[in-house]
């Protein structure tokens, strides 16, 4: 017993709980990867298209449309992927990776720090409502810099998906190279004013209004797509609450949510909801989450079918994501780092070929050295302008090939054969006539 009354004295501390911001803060960090990642990829070099030579550039390579097997398996994987994404997890795309969304977010946050927690753009064409202590020309002038600042930042993002960092930088620095398009300054400042318009005026009503791309999306939704979900039997709870419709910035009540509306399953709503009953000393949880398909409580068999019913979605999709990968597959086993190809030099109508172009291509950003031969023919009875072709990096060449037209009267095949130092080979075939002087 006195064991018991000792533990007794001890004092017993209820700490209670705390409002969380974990799914915002995730949310957040999402997003803001997903715009690093927009300029990882050209940089690194895993994607980006070379204007120069008309080619997608992937690691390192060039990958023309006769790589059939690349360029198409690829763009099949990517749209069953986007397809089984949809068809399980709604429009989450939005909300957590479009970077038209996390710019307005962002230009919103920047926009109610400066000139108050209720100066935003409305979507219901409400004035805004500015903060008499803050409408200040400072506070006004570091808005406006900031979101020039944010859209000349943005803007150089597609530049680099055509030209690489060192040539991006020298348009930065307003350096000139000949890789360079004459143009590129007017087509920037044409990407800087539409990203300033869009985060300045537009923001969320491109999301709620004038996004294609998001009614393509709700083609692939269900009933059964991830969504929030409300609890109603608990409504007495929020009868004269309305925080979650506040915390929606496209103006939904994620109360009423439907299959066709404009929620982009960002989390805003459940976080504000769980918080308020952290504030009112509640040991519940909020009365929204997310949920799939129209199970209530922890009915398992309800769970269990709307899983199936979601995988039978996906079903048609899978087998061609497994048919793209297998062509990406073929065609990285197959990709030639060489082509080659021989064209009959122009003439003039009627008169005797004698003149060729051997058209050589390196599709690796890597400096490489062929070597051509002609075979078929005496050694006199050609000549060709070069016998090696140095590249410095991905690219075209040509080298001229000259048939002598004092040959005998006849039909000649030659072939044209092209190595490499790293032992490629390649051969071109084509029959040339002779005249014999005519």
């Amino acid at each position: 017993m006195s064991g018991n009354k000792t533990l007794g004295k001890i004092p017993v501390v209820i700490e209670a709980r705390r409002p969380s911001y974990k799914l915002h803060w995730q949310r957040r960090a999402f997003q803001l990867s997903v715009l690093a990642l927009l300029v990882i990829i050209p940089v690194s070099g895993l994607f980006r298209i070379d204007p120069m030579q008309g080619a997608f550039a992937m690691l390192g390579r060039q990958i023309w449309f006769s790589d059939f097997g690349m360029v198409f398996g690829f763009w099949m994987v990517v749209a069953c992927l986007l397809a089984m994404l949809y068809s399980m997890m709604g429009t989450v795309f939005c909300g957590w990776a479009c970077p038209q969304n996390t710019l307005s977010e962002l230009a919103n946050m920047a926009t109610q720090k400066l000139l108050g927690r209720r100066a935003e753009v409305s979507l219901d064409g409400t004035p805004m409502k500015l903060s008499s202590a803050k409408n200040r020309p400072l506070n006004w002038t570091v808005l406006v810099l900031l979101c020039a600042a944010v859209s000349g930042a943005v803007a150089l993002i597609p530049l680099f998906y055509f030209y690489e960092p060192a040539l991006v930088w020298k348009f930065i620095t307003f350096q000139h190279d000949p890789g360079l398009a004459p143009s590129l300054h007017w087509i920037y400042t044409v990407f800087f004013l539409v990203i300033l318009v869009d985060i300045t005026m537009i923001r969320h009503f491109m999301c709620r209004f004038m996004c294609i791309y998001k009614v393509w999306q709700h083609t692939f939704k269900t009933r059964q797509t991830l969504h929030v979900a409300y609890d109603d039997s608990r409504a007495d709870e929020c009868t004269k609450c309305n925080y979650c419709v506040s915390s929606c910035f496209l103006g939904i009540d994620p109360r009423r949510t439907d299959v066709y509306d404009t929620c982009i399953n960002c989390g805003e709503c459940i976080t504000a909801c769980d918080n308020l009953q952290v504030r009112k000393q509640s040991d519940r949880e909020g009365l929204l989450k997310f949920a799939m398909g129209e199970r209530q409580g922890q009915n398992f068999d309800r769970f269990k079918t709307n899983v199936s019913d979601l995988f039978s979605r996906v079903s048609w999709a899978f087998p061609l994501f497994l048919i793209g990968v297998l062509l990406v597959a073929w065609g990285a086993w197959s990709y030639d780092r060489y082509h080659l190809t021989v064209y009959r030099a122009e003439t003039l109508q009627g008169a005797q070929i004698s003149d060729y172009r051997i058209s050589v291509a390196n599709k690796f950003y890597q400096p490489t050295r062929l070597y051509v031969a002609v075979e078929g023919l005496p050694d006199s009875a050609y000549s060709l302008a070069s016998d090696k072709v140095d590249f410095i990096t991905a690219g075209r060449l040509d080298v001229g090939l000259h048939i002598s037209p004092d040959l005998a009267k006849g039909l000649y095949p030659v072939t044209v054969r092209v190595q490499s130092e790293d032992g490629w080979e390649e051969s071109f075939r084509i029959q040339h006539f002779s005249g014999g002087g005519v």
